[in-house]
């Protein structure tokens, strides 16, 4: 059973679902104005290591996920007017390069992914509902909603008012009745987007959208609720006013879920600090570390830290997550068939999604399984070929439910060797060579299993000489 720690309670607990055949996820999905930025890639990470950890423990056909897409948005009508193109065009660009940055991350795809402007009409109904329960009013234009109409706001964010008020950098107008009020819908110009309403032309606000694509297609009170530890408050604190006032409920999620922050180098990042760096450019140019990286080797640099926790990303922390990938995938090549991953290995990340935890059990499962003369009882010994095979299978199994699935294809990042390992691996090769005229052939066996973990092929020439390559 998945235990999760929860916003809402400050607890973790163990997750009961609403209903086992029908498990529901809601993540806030990207506002689609411009290239995302890491810090959004290890949310994206996140929330599809849960979604393929709840397909695993309940069926696949028993979780929907549903992740939105933000195409209405001031961001994007500003944008869109500086790049002097039309709106749609660009939302249209950014999802598509959206689409291929989570795909390089390895994010499956949600079970539904709903664009804002589809659904319009269900907005200005849940608007409507609010006004006519008093919890929002019209005023010049503008659709508040009410913040004092619901006692128990701010029971997320658990914050006092006056910081509230701050971390809400509240917008001061004239017609709003509590400076906490927040907008649900604003009217638009003539060059900007909008629908016809009962208040006149004009465009929904940021909150109300995500409080009615999720109770489309979750309904009022779904199991999951998760996004980035910025959008407790107020995104997530106005999503909950807005549906329980709605649809008269104490609850919207009955777990919600958030990932902490993302540094750069030690320093948080921003464009003024120049550290500002996209999974775009990670992907496809040297802005970072001089060099482009694979999205396998992004993922697990991300989920090497534990998700609540904030994440240094560094460009050795990169280095490493690349290295511990070439040797996964050297034992994951003995085997083309999938097992369901160690007991062991699943009740980790159960435990609050602790992928660091998880790697660690990935490195003894695969100490144990492949190298020869190891044991896991410390005593000499040499694994089977089926042994191996089998090992390979679960550590296969393993990267699947992480989503390192592709680091198993034998043309995964074929490694550039620098000098230092050009060393390591020309070291490796002469003890080798020394044990196999020493006529030692357990040792040379056990050095050559451990080449090939860092996915270094060997060929013994009739001359007695030996040669390596990376493998392809």
């Amino acid at each position: 059973m998945p235990r999760l720690y929860n916003t809402l309670t400050r607890r973790k607990e163990n997750f009961e679902p609403i209903d086992r055949s029908n498990v529901r996820l809601y993540a806030c999905g990207p506002t689609v104005y411009d290239h995302l930025h890491i810090g959004n890639g290890r949310m994206l990470i996140v929330f599809d290591v849960l979604f393929r950890l709840l397909r695993h423990v309940y069926g696949a056909d028993h979780v929907t996920y549903v992740r939105n897409i933000t195409d209405v948005d001031d961001k994007i009508n500003a944008r869109a007017a500086e790049r002097g193109i039309d709106i749609r065009v660009l939302t249209d660009e950014m999802t598509t390069v959206f689409h291929e940055d989570v795909k390089a991350l390895g994010c499956l795809p949600p079970t539904v992914e709903p664009r804002a402007t589809e659904h319009i009409d269900r907005m200005i109904a849940m608007i409507e509902t609010l006004i006519a329960k008093r919890h929002a009013y019209v005023a010049e234009g503008h659709v508040l909603f009410d913040v004092p109409s619901m006692p128990a706001y701010g029971k997320l964010s658990k914050r006092p008012l006056d910081e509230m008020i701050a971390g809400a950098r509240v917008e001061v107008a004239p017609y709003k009745r509590s400076p906490m009020d927040f907008v649900l819908w604003k009217p638009s110009g003539p060059d900007e987007p909008g629908w016809d309403s009962p208040w006149g032309r004009g465009r929904p606000g940021w909150h109300i959208e995500c409080s009615a694509m999720s109770s489309e297609y979750l309904g009022e009170i779904f199991d999951i609720h998760g996004g980035g530890i910025d959008l407790v408050f107020p995104h997530h604190e106005n999503e909950i006013a807005q549906s329980c006032s709605a649809f008269g409920n104490d609850v919207m999620a009955n777990v919600w879920m958030h990932n902490g922050h993302l540094q750069i180098e030690g320093e948080k990042m921003s464009k003024s600090l120049g550290n500002f760096v996209t999974i775009h450019e990670l992907l496809h140019t040297d802005k970072f570390g001089g060099r482009s990286w694979p999205g396998e080797v992004l993922r697990l640099a991300v989920l090497r830290t534990h998700y609540r926790r904030p994440v240094d990303f560094t460009v050795k922390a990169l280095e490493e997550a690349e290295q511990t990938l070439r040797r996964w995938q050297g034992y994951a090549l003995h085997s083309d068939r999938i097992e369901d991953p160690p007991r062991v290995f699943i009740e980790t990340i159960e435990d609050d999604l602790n992928t660091p935890e998880a790697t660690t059990k990935i490195h003894s499962l695969t100490r144990i399984g492949v190298i020869p003369g190891y044991s896991f009882f410390g005593q000499s010994s040499y694994a089977s070929t089926e042994e191996i095979e089998r090992s390979s299978s679960k550590l296969r199994g393993c990267l699947q439910l992480l989503g390192l699935s592709r680091v198993c294809e034998p043309d995964w990042n074929r490694p550039s060797i620098d000098d230092a390992q050009r060393v390591e691996i020309e070291t490796f090769v002469a003890r080798r060579n020394d044990a196999r005229a020493a006529r030692n052939w357990a040792e040379s066996d056990r050095i050559r299993a451990e080449l090939d973990a860092m996915g270094i092929a060997l060929k013994d020439n009739k001359d007695g000489t030996t040669t390596w390559e990376p493998k392809q």
